[in-house]
């Protein structure tokens, strides 16, 4: 019997139906070969329903990584302005992941990539409030800059949850801070910043949930420990 592509990729365990969506319209399922369509109807039966090239039913192995991203690159899986994405760094990777969440173009450190659509739709689901935990330069008026920005309760008028902000250097009209967050707004610290007219010069995260970036070298990635995906894993 013909079922929505969402519905019949949550009941088969792939990811929830709203991840489905975003899975569809990522060109990610095909059915009988061809790209699937949002709202498009199958049957599982007589259909060839594929997710990343895998027969529904058959899941691939989950495959979890950890990347430094530097700066310059998109966190995107292509780029329609032919700009360089951090795909183009995972030399090696025969299975194809998904980066979990975003690092703008300008920023640097940990990023996430895995094929387990449902730990990535955990993780991004603000209900789970994830911490992320970055280091940040700025220059500007810096004395009090921790205080200040552990007051920021909005973001292009919408609502976040404090940050926690403490200072770990300073020097003339420059600081270093460690600042984490539980969001992941558009661009939030650079716009909570710009709020208490900070100009960010540098933007590392140096930790999500239990992950930390540690000495991994800029550029490169490496496997998630069984350890590390045990603890992204728990509630």
């Amino acid at each position: 019997m013909k079922e929505r592509l969402q519905k019949l990729l949550s009941a088969a365990g792939v990811c929830s139906r709203r991840a489905a969506e975003g899975y569809i319209t990522a060109g990610r399922v095909t059915v009988n070969g061809e790209t699937a369509l949002l709202g498009q109807q199958a049957d599982p039966e007589t259909d060839d329903i594929r997710v990343d090239g895998v027969p529904l039913g058959r899941e691939p192995e989950a495959v979890y990584l950890m990347l430094n991203k530097p700066r310059g690159y998109v966190t995107t899986v292509s780029d329609e302005q032919g700009r360089k994405t951090v795909m183009d760094l995972l030399t090696g990777v025969s299975t194809r992941v998904y980066p979990v969440g975003r690092l703008d173009r300008d920023s640097e450190g940990l990023l996430l990539l895995t094929n387990d659509g449902a730990l990535t739709h955990r993780l991004l689901h603000p209900s789970h409030e994830v911490s992320k935990e970055y280091r940040v330069t700025v220059s500007g008026p810096v004395e009090h800059a921790a205080e200040r920005l552990s007051r920021v309760r909005d973001v292009v008028g919408l609502p976040i949850r404090p940050a926690e902000v403490r200072e770990l250097s300073r020097k003339g009209n420059r600081a270093e801070l460690s600042v984490i967050i539980h969001e992941g707004r558009n661009r939030q610290i650079r716009r909570m910043c710009a709020q208490c007219e900070l100009e960010v010069l540098r933007l590392q995260r140096v930790r999500e949930h239990c992950l930390e970036l540690g000495a991994l070298p800029l550029g490169q990635w490496r496997y998630l420990t069984a350890e590390e995906i045990a603890g992204l894993k728990e509630e």
